[in-house]
């Protein structure tokens, strides 16, 4: 984490000393920070960076992916080292997913159009839509669209505990036993720190109500997945090998799913080769 983003999380720390945690483990907390990039729809001066919707334009040789598109995000517009992701420097991002899932399966895809490929546009209705059900053609027209700015921020926990491997119950994280107390300060000192968006790159997963990170869950789904027949390995089971790539909160916008939050995972490894077809989707909504 670079001087200026320590600086940014100074009423993080304030906060947190002010309320009795001692500054060793206060200090600790910090060492966990990670770079992140808010996208949010807001005018500003921050750069345009992609667009929620929007034409669909994929490589001739490619099928469309069997998702409802969510977004784009053209690499070279993204502020250097903002996301603390081994992203390409040029090409697009484009997103993909349903705002449900039906367990253990991916709830979407991520695509990887290199810069220069040439692309046609197609139908976004064609592979995903299930036919004439209006439910579904009306939760994929409410879908936001627009463009998207790019604010680089900085992510802490929003989670408490892990599950250690081998194990079903999970443990307060080890080395932070102000764990909870600390994740309520950054819930209460967030506004202050970072850009409130529907969209972020890189960072901490979050979602309604969080216990385990995230990222933890969606590692436990893919391997499920695996074993089921729904995805094809290796896997591995460990969360520390994979990474937050993207999430969406769906907020109030998209039909009958308001308040679903969508995280897009990937393997370190399958990042590092770009073998974006690997990211894992998975949504956490509560009806």
């Amino acid at each position: 984490m670079n001087t200026e983003l320590r600086d940014r999380l100074r009423p993080f720390r304030d906060e947190a000393l002010a309320r009795g945690i001692p500054a060793d483990d206060v200090e600790r907390w910090l060492g966990t920070a990670r770079p992140c990039v808010t996208l949010t729809r807001e005018d500003g001066p921050e750069p345009v960076v992609g667009r929620f919707g929007g034409p669909l334009e994929l490589p001739a040789d490619m099928s469309t992916p069997g998702a409802p598109f969510v977004a784009s995000i053209d690499l070279a517009a993204l502020p250097a080292d903002g996301t603390g992701l081994p992203l390409p420097h040029g090409g697009r991002l484009l997103f993909f997913a349903w705002p449900e899932s039906e367990y253990p399966e991916s709830a979407g895809q991520v695509v990887y159009v290199p810069e220069g490929a040439p692309v046609t546009e197609r139908d976004k209705h064609e592979s995903w839509n299930p036919g004439n059900v209006d439910e579904y053609r009306a939760m994929f027209d409410s879908y936001p669209q627009g463009p998207l700015r790019a604010r680089v921020d900085v992510s802490l926990p929003y989670h408490t505990h892990l599950t250690p491997p081998g194990q079903r119950r999970s443990v307060l994280l080890p080395g932070h036993p102000r764990a909870e107390e600390l994740v309520s300060v950054w819930e209460d000192a967030q506004d202050d720190i970072a850009t409130d968006g529907p969209m972020q790159l890189g960072g901490y997963a979050d979602e309604e109500a969080v216990y385990v990170d995230p990222v933890e869950v969606a590692v436990s789904t893919v391997t499920q997945a695996v074993e089921s027949g729904s995805w094809e390995g290796p896997v591995s089971a460990d969360p520390a090998d994979w990474v937050l790539l993207a999430d969406w909160f769906a907020g109030d916008d998209v039909a009958r799913y308001e308040g679903s939050t969508v995280h897009w995972v990937i393997q370190r490894e399958d990042l590092a080769a770009r073998r974006f077809d690997r990211a894992f989707v998975t949504v956490y909504w509560n009806p």
